[in-house]
């Protein structure tokens, strides 16, 4: 998103840090454990890295293309040292990210306005928190927000999503329960744009126990959003609960059949040690990874800066 490039504060950088504990202790008692005795990195050392790499939830098909690459260079450098492994890593999975990035920064609000973001994942991942974190964030930079609690499936998708918008102070359209979601959605976006809004946050079920029905919903919902706003939304959010590991990348699998996800937010990587999650899922979609969330704060959502994410990660310090 155009409006929050590469501003990375000592805070967010600390936040980040701190936000990773789990996920690096595991990991690098896992390398050390996988490199014990061993001084160059051979195939016995990479074989054990494979494992160390899947292991932390990086994903099979990303620790793949890492292990081939460091295999590369171990045949064009000759020696390298197990001391120099975690510098390698280091490089090559920021080398890896920068070559896969989707361009995440060429949609600016200005451009469109109101910007409407449709958010989707299963129930329980923080779909709802993320939304008033997001209002939060964009009502921080000047930006006037609306929400649509169009997650009219659970009365405490609505009543959730009510206390964030008053926790932040922004208006929200809403409808009773079993209220059809596509209306929801359309009275929201035509009070966006009789009131100049610049942001929309458009919640929706979180339910993934039929695709078909689940996918004709969203689709129904984009429908009616584009008649009110042509190419709305503008955005696809998906939110995905990092704790949960694998299960993660199968939510990603079945959403992004489901619907045309075009961004991503990782939660809850804080109270986890399978931060590694990022890695993969920013590798393997080619969907950008937006947002990471790194603690419960109303701060702690942050924008993810995939070099900064891959420093923080490998910092044993």
């Amino acid at each position: 998103m155009g409006l929050f490039k590469k501003i990375f504060t000592s805070k967010e950088k600390e936040n980040l840090d701190k936000g990773l504990e789990k996920s690096k202790e595991s990991f690098f008692s896992k390398l050390g454990k996988a490199v014990a005795g061993k001084s160059k990195v051979d195939d016995e050392v990479l074989d054990k890295l494979e494992e160390v790499l899947v292991t932390s939830d990086v994903g099979v098909d990303t620790t793949l293309k890492i292990i081939d690459r460091i295999e590369e260079r171990v045949s064009r450098d000759k020696y390298l040292g197990t001391e120099e492994l975690n510098t390698i890593l280091k490089e090559e999975i920021a080398g890896l990210l920068r070559e896969n990035e989707a361009d995440a920064e060429s949609t600016s609000f200005e451009s469109q306005k109101p910007y409407v973001i449709m958010v989707v994942g299963v129930n329980g991942v923080g779909k709802t928190t993320t939304i008033g974190k997001l209002a939060h964030k964009f009502k921080s930079q000047g930006l006037s927000v609306m929400m649509g609690a169009a997650d009219t499936f659970r009365a405490a998708a609505i009543d959730q999503l009510q206390i964030w918008a008053d926790r932040v102070d922004v208006p929200i359209i809403r409808q009773d329960m079993g209220s059809d979601p596509a209306s929801v959605a359309f009275d929201t976006l035509t009070a966006a744009k009789a009131q100049g809004v610049d942001v929309v946050l458009i919640d929706t079920a979180g339910r993934l126990h039929n695709k078909v029905n689940l996918m004709n919903e969203l689709s129904k919902v984009k429908r009616v959003m584009d008649k009110v706003i042509p190419g709305a939304p503008h955005e696809v959010m998906l939110i995905l609960d990092g704790s949960t590991g694998q299960n993660a990348f199968e939510q990603a699998r079945q959403f992004t059949k489901a619907t045309e996800v075009s961004s991503l937010a990782v939660t809850k990587l804080d109270g986890t040690a399978k931060g590694g999650v990022v890695l993969g899922i920013s590798d393997q979609f080619q969907i950008p990874v937006t947002y990471i969330g790194v603690g419960e704060g109303i701060e702690d959502l942050q924008v993810f800066d995939k070099h900064e994410f891959v420093d923080s990660f490998f910092n044993m310090s």
